[in-house]
């Protein structure tokens, strides 16, 4: 999936990714989220924002974390 409203440039926010080249970085999205903030809080906060930036704020944090899968030993195996 393409990521279209994540910009990273090095000259904004030390190249933090950011929605749509602006200062709000996906980070702090994905936090307030995190935190128990809706849709409807975080717009208030930040007006600017549009149901898909936040959507690929999340996603793109989503894909950051890659899936691992590492069998476990036999039992009885140290």
């Amino acid at each position: 999936m393409p990521f279209d409203r994540i910009t990273v440039d090095p000259k904004v926010m030390n190249g933090q990714p950011c929605l749509r080249g602006t200062r709000l970085t996906v980070k702090r999205v994905v936090s307030l989220a995190a935190q128990g903030f809706d849709r409807e809080a975080l717009r208030a906060d930040y007006p600017e924002l549009e149901d898909e930036d936040i959507r690929q704020a999340l996603e793109y944090a989503a894909s950051m974390v890659e899936d691992r899968w590492a069998p476990l030993p036999p039992a009885g195996v140290p």
